[in-house]
């Protein structure tokens, strides 16, 4: 699709489609669209079905956590850039904040235990974890602090998409999918409540990467819940984060984080190559929004990987670069390369430990 649009050519057919997409989201039939191409949400996981087999697993046990939470954040309060780590807040940061994380990485994981190995009982395992969690109505209450919603997004977003992983095994009851549902579009709400408001205020957590995260959480519940008002604030999410990015693939919001400037970029990158990737699957070309600016900040963050010099003379602070790129440097990276050839990243992809991204609902999403 992207390569006859980037000839110059325009065909009717694609254009009929995309059209067709798009009112789709809207809910609006347009002529000569047929029925059968409006169809439920779907995820970069759907129509890749998972060899099953019979085994067993050890599905670990996950405490009750409650609908609030009490947390705040890590960095020195008299620290304008954000970017330098509070021993003691940190310490308080994790006692609050450990149970609620362990919790959603018990399930992000038994989702990609499914995915990777095709033992039943592993998705069996989230969507048990998954309803503990909605019958509780984990995380669905009061938020002390900013860090919370963080929290809370961070987490609920990676269970929706672990949701997504398995949500065709078959494990599942009716009963449990809408209870699981339901309290992901409870979440869904408050988020959008949150950022909604700040967004407006003008608060840098809603206009950074704060709310690319929030985009990935809220689109990923719109498509486990089919909730085509939820996938649209995701995507209108992704539209602002592009409209961010400079003709030099900077974020001004990420530049001034100091001597996280150059994380910052990747953190925010992260998020907004999973909502094309949500796009894609529904019929949205998002990599060719704002003339491609995302592959402007794909190539920047590859250079500062290689090179942070540019970072460093921006913030006139040393970055701190990894020793080899990982899941959290690069998990976006396999679905981006699968549509965009990058040799430099392929390498940096092929040498990686690991390219899992909790946040991310554990391992990319591939063909």
């Amino acid at each position: 699709m992207n390569k006859v649009a980037q000839h110059g050519i325009v065909v009717g057919q694609e254009m009929k489609l995309r059209l067709c997409a798009l009112l789709t989201l809207s809910l609006v039939a347009a002529p000569g669209c047929v029925a059968s191409q409006i169809t439920s949400l779907r995820s970069p996981w759907d129509g890749h079905p998972i060899k099953t087999v019979t085994g067993s697993y050890s599905c670990p046990a996950i405490p009750h956590i409650a609908p609030g939470l009490v947390t705040d954040g890590f960095y020195k309060l008299d620290d304008p850039t954000h970017s330098i780590i509070d021993p003691i807040r940190m310490e308080a940061y994790r006692r609050s904040s450990d149970a609620v994380k362990s919790a959603g990485l018990t399930i992000v994981r038994a989702a990609d235990d499914y995915r990777t190995s095709g033992v039943l009982q592993a998705a069996q395992c989230a969507v048990e974890r998954m309803n503990t969690l909605a019958r509780d109505g984990a995380l669905a209450g009061s938020m002390s602090s900013n860090q919370a919603y963080y929290v809370q997004g961070w987490v609920v977003g990676a269970i929706a998409i672990a949701y997504l992983k398995v949500r065709d095994s078959g494990t599942s009851t009716p009963e449990e999918n809408a209870s699981i549902r339901r309290w992901l579009l409870n979440v869904a709400e408050q988020t959008k409540r949150y950022y909604d408001v700040h967004r407006t205020a003008g608060h840098g957590d809603g206009l950074n990467n704060h709310l690319y995260w929030a985009g990935v959480e809220v689109a990923a519940i719109g498509i486990a819940a089919n909730a085509r008002s939820d996938f649209e604030w995701g995507i209108k999410v992704y539209e602002d984060g592009i409209n961010q990015i400079k003709p030099d693939g900077t974020l001004p919001l990420e530049m001034a984080r100091g001597s996280k400037a150059l994380h910052y970029h990747l953190y925010a990158l992260a998020p907004l190559v999973l909502l094309a990737e949500f796009g894609e699957s529904n019929g949205l070309d998002l990599y060719a929004h704002g003339n491609g600016s995302l592959h402007r900040l794909v190539n920047l963050c590859i250079s500062g990987l290689q090179d942070p010099t540019p970072f460093e003379k921006a913030t006139g602070v040393k970055q701190e670069v990894p020793g080899r790129p990982s899941g959290d440097q690069i998990g976006w990276a396999p679905p981006y390369l699968q549509r965009f050839r990058n040799p430099v990243l392929m390498q940096m992809v092929a040498h990686a430990p690991n390219l899992s991204v909790y946040y991310l609902g554990g391992l990319p999403p591939i063909k």
